[in-house]
């Protein structure tokens, strides 16, 4: 498991990111598959974004950027965690960059 070291500068660099780095991980063709993601909530707050690379076979890759410690995590079909990448800079989870990305945080 890798952990690297990036600067996001919106919520699109961010699913872009994900999806590159879930594709490359897996030897998968990027665009070939479809791409999910919920905002996760703690306490009515939003803080992070669950995403899910569904693959074939029904296949299910996913990460997980968590806003307090600034990380994505990614994880393999099985569970087990493939990678980790600590964001220097990243876009904000607020209500204003949730409605610029098309996003609505679940309470």
């Amino acid at each position: 498991m890798s952990a690297d070291s990036l600067q996001i500068q919106n919520l699109n660099d961010l699913r872009n990111y994900v999806h590159y780095t879930l594709c490359e991980q897996n030897e998968l063709e990027r665009g070939a598959f479809d791409i999910t993601e919920r905002i996760l909530v703690r306490g009515k707050k939003a803080c992070g974004i669950y995403f899910c690379l569904h693959g074939p076979r029904s296949v299910k890759l996913t990460a997980i950027w968590e806003t307090e410690r600034n990380t994505i995590l990614f994880y393999a079909s099985s569970g087990e965690r493939t990678g980790k990448t600590q964001l220097e800079a990243a876009p904000r989870l607020e209500q204003d960059s949730l409605d610029e990305a098309g996003l609505t945080a679940l309470a």
